[in-house]
């Protein structure tokens, strides 16, 4: 296995010190890079875990953070933060956009060849930068199938994959069919991908803490989720060419 180099990094955000995790692939080359953002709850070992793989895979990744450093286990906490952010596009982008710049400024990552993928509130970051017309080869969420402003998924300059549960009650069939409909109206190249069964955060292992209503972990279709996501930079974003 190919060795990867990890660090943390300190940048400004809405108002907090970020505290994001850059996983390096072996070399010294320039090579493709991901945004990965996390779940409502905040940067865990869960997707320090995925920057590394994608490292190990050849990509630049930085897991980014969305709440000054913290894991918020308490899902009151989690929610009187994440619903106020995630009804505001613009502190969004901010959140992403100061990610993607630590992205970009580091020497190893190509700044042209730029993915974000995200999970629940980090999926959302990922499509407000593509509604802000950021140059990015793809975005992958999972549990974020989120609408924007009027006409601003125009802006959106590459293809758009988005998996979600069929169970999940907090991206119900009405949010999936306004998500859809938004993205067919403004010509994205999109696709959705609907997990039989599954609940909200069903990539998420289990955790040892309260959760909201309809979260449930499924090991399958976690599995396939993931593959889904290296299927997707693999298309748009091959680590040659």
């Amino acid at each position: 296995m190919a060795t990867v180099t990890t660090r943390t990094v300190e940048y400004p955000a809405d108002g907090l010190t970020m505290i994001g995790h850059l996983a390096l692939p072996a070399g010294v080359e320039r090579r493709p890079a991901v945004l990965i953002g996390p779940e409502g709850l905040g940067l865990s070992d869960v997707e320090r875990r995925r920057a590394d793989a994608l490292a190990e895979l050849g990509y630049v990744a930085l897991a980014f953070d969305i709440h000054g450093g913290r894991y918020l286990g308490d899902p009151q906490e989690m929610l009187a933060r994440c619903m106020p952010l995630l009804a505001d596009p613009d502190r969004m982008r901010g959140i992403g956009h100061a990610a993607l710049d630590v992205l970009r400024a580091e020497p190893r990552a190509d700044p042209g060849r730029i993915a974000a993928i995200g999970y629940g509130t980090g999926g959302a970051i990922a499509l407000e930068l593509g509604r802000d017309g950021v140059d990015l080869r793809a975005i992958g969420t999972v549990n974020a199938v989120t609408t924007g402003r009027p006409g601003e998924a125009a802006r959106i300059r590459c293809p758009v994959w988005a998996g979600v549960g069929s169970e999940d009650p907090i991206m119900p069939p009405a949010q999936r069919d306004a998500f859809t409909a938004e993205m067919q109206a403004a010509d994205v190249d999109w696709r959705l991908v609907v997990y039989g069964g599954a609940l909200h955060a069903f990539h998420h292992p289990p955790v040892d803490h309260a959760v909201v209503s309809g979260v449930g972990h499924h090991p399958r279709h976690a599995q396939r989720a993931w593959r889904d996501i290296v299927d997707l930079l693999a298309e748009c974003l091959p680590i040659s060419g």
